[in-house]
């Protein structure tokens, strides 16, 4: 009997946005998978990688095999799926996404999409975020290049194994308005930042604060063979990225105990 194959499934937008919704129906329709949903009841845009530590989490039921997390965390969601739905064997593979808006260079230590691939490889996981860049002028959205690449992608582990080792998972980014796209190995690249907030006060005189989006311009890293995530997208390539989870800045230990010992 062919082994079934079990995919959890999260995001970040929450569980009614339409890249969920397009990402589950699509891994739906691939033979001997079942899919198992489990999102944030609210939009956790930019949580990082943060688990909920103050306050009781609920599963709540929308479907069959689809869960909201009440006030929860991408993170939280792996995490408390794999604790209670699956402590007898855990899902094949982590799929977080489909994200509405780019996750690439360094604003993946914000994602809370990239978090729950995160999550899913600290578990010896098979992990996957995938994100579509958007025109916001279009906020609905296509992301049926996004489908496509998944559903390719996810074919192509099915058949053979995943291509990364522990600790590290794929970073997806589709371009917008393009239906057809080559893959482009990729790595983070710089991301320019700047301070954009907007104060306003509210009709008690109240200050508040509006954090801005910040354009998405970048720099290319110098001796570097392949192109960054953000000259992929910007060439029209679906961007895939493979990001590990050791932070420590090899290249600059020996340097840190020259100046330790001097």
């Amino acid at each position: 009997m062919k082994k079934r194959t079990t995919i959890l499934v999260t995001n970040d937008d929450g569980y009614e946005a339409k890249g969920l919704l397009a990402l589950a129906s699509t891994l739906k329709t691939l033979e001997d998978v079942e899919v198992v949903v489990v999102a944030p009841a609210n939009e956790k845009s930019a949580c990082g990688h943060s688990l909920t530590l103050v306050r009781p989490l609920r599963f709540i039921s929308v479907e069959d095999d689809f869960y909201k997390l009440d006030d929860g965390t991408p993170t939280d969601c792996v995490y408390l799926s794999l604790s209670t739905m699956f402590e007898e064997k855990k899902p094949d593979l982590v799929i977080s996404g489909i994200n509405r808006g780019s996750n690439m260079g360094e604003d993946i230590t914000y994602s809370g999409t990239a978090a729950g691939a995160m999550e899913g490889v600290l578990h010896g996981i098979p992990s996957i975020a995938i994100s579509q860049v958007m025109d916001f002028t279009n906020p609905d959205g296509d992301f049926s290049l996004a489908q496509k690449t998944i559903k390719s992608l996810v074919e192509k582990i099915l058949a053979g194994k995943y291509p990364l080792p522990d600790r590290e998972f794929l970073n997806i980014n589709i371009p917008p308005d393009v239906d057809e796209a080559e893959i482009k190995v990729t790595y983070a690249g710089y991301r320019h930042y700047e301070n954009d907030s907007h104060v306003h006060r509210n009709p008690r005189g109240e200050e508040y604060h509006w954090l801005g989006l910040h354009p998405l311009s970048f720099s290319p890293r110098k001796g570097v063979d392949v192109m960054s995530d953000f000259e992929a997208i910007e060439q029209g390539y679906v961007s895939i990225t493979p990001i590990m989870l050791d932070l420590s800045a090899y290249k600059s230990m020996n340097s840190l105990q020259e100046w330790i010992n001097g």
